[in-house]
């Protein structure tokens, strides 16, 4: 009777050995899942609720299992919600790893340097993943970047770090702004650079840019910038035609070749290096600029030497058949 109790014995052991093994080879074997898949775990959702789903979309093989080798095997915590990508075959573990992890998928929406606000809102509402809706956000407040945004994210959310990152970086660099520099306060340094942005898109030419309008600026001359008379018009979208006699002439907030000093406000987002132009410009004695025909700038320090530069640069667009 003993060796057969021991036989008994034995037996049972091997048979909950091999339950404890197909248990928990259950729950880190390959899956049934077929190729790579995005599961969207909404907010509020459940475990129970998402492993009804999962099976559904053949992630894993059976919720009831799932759950209860999840309790008996998976990690501490909460499934988070977001969009996340699984892979092929990922175990039943993988799965409650990856949907525990907060690692979802990110997409990016891309704001160009010198995008005007108006721009701005209508990609951020053009963009159908993103939810809710914004106003027009305040000139020059927005930093151009590319920024990270979960599908089903608020416009307002995305917009707000967006903002966040313009006011972080221009409190930091106004710390180390040149001391001499005509800019009084942040808000003008964000309206100059958003000028020095649209006149010149090579970074390296910003800072000498900024310094022929400090120029300007200190000894009381007109900046004469044809973006500033666009601004008004077209809220800092493409003019598609040349500027006319009439809006040259027009005087208003903004034309700043009927006026002397600063636009009311910017006239779009600049980029961190105009912002940094501004800041510390180059020490020069230009006084103007006109375009090279090679995609930058030819400055002067005299309005002859200025007239000469405008003539070479008439010439050569005749030669091409611009004029």
């Amino acid at each position: 009777m003993r060796r057969i109790g021991c036989l008994v014995f034995v037996l049972a052991a091997l048979i909950l050995a091999a339950l404890a093994f197909n248990f928990v080879h259950g729950w880190t074997s390959e899956g049934p899942l077929e190729k790579d898949a995005v599961v969207v775990v909404p907010e509020g959702a459940t475990l129970r609720s998402m492993a009804t789903r999962l099976e559904e979309q053949g992630v894993i093989a059976s919720a009831d299992s799932f759950l209860l080798r999840a309790r008996v095997l998976g990690a501490a915590g909460v499934i988070k919600a977001g969009e996340y990508e699984v892979p092929r075959g990922a175990s039943n573990a993988l799965v409650l790893e990856i949907l525990q992890s907060g690692k979802t998928i990110n997409y990016l929406v891309t704001i160009p340097e010198g995008m005007p606000s108006i721009l701005v809102h209508e990609r951020l509402m053009a963009n159908e993943e993103l939810t809710g809706d914004i106003p027009v956000p305040e000139e020059g407040s927005v930093m151009p970047d590319s920024y990270a945004y979960q599908k089903g994210e608020s416009r307002g959310a995305v917009l707000a770090r967006m903002q966040d990152a313009m006011t972080r970086f221009l409190e930091e660099k106004w710390k180390t702004r040149a001391p001499d520099i005509v800019v009084r306060t942040p808000a003008e340094a964000i309206t100059l650079a958003s000028i020095v942005e649209k006149e010149t898109s090579i970074p390296a030419e910003r800072p000498l840019v900024a310094g022929v309008y400090e120029n300007r600026l200190r000894t009381g001359m007109m900046l004469q910038a044809d973006p500033t008379i666009i601004y008004p018009i077209t809220r800092g979208k493409p003019l598609g035609r040349r500027i006319r006699r009439s809006e040259i002439d027009a005087v208003n907030d903004y034309n700043t070749y009927a006026m002397t000093g600063l636009p009311k406000g910017p006239i779009a987002n600049p980029s961190r290096s105009s912002i940094e132009a501004v800041l510390n410009p180059a020490k020069t004695k230009a006084l103007y600029f006109v375009a090279d025909g090679k995609g930058g700038h030819i400055f002067a320090d005299t309005l002859e030497q200025h007239n000469d530069n405008v003539r070479k640069w008439f010439e050569l667009r005749r030669q091409r058949g611009e004029m």
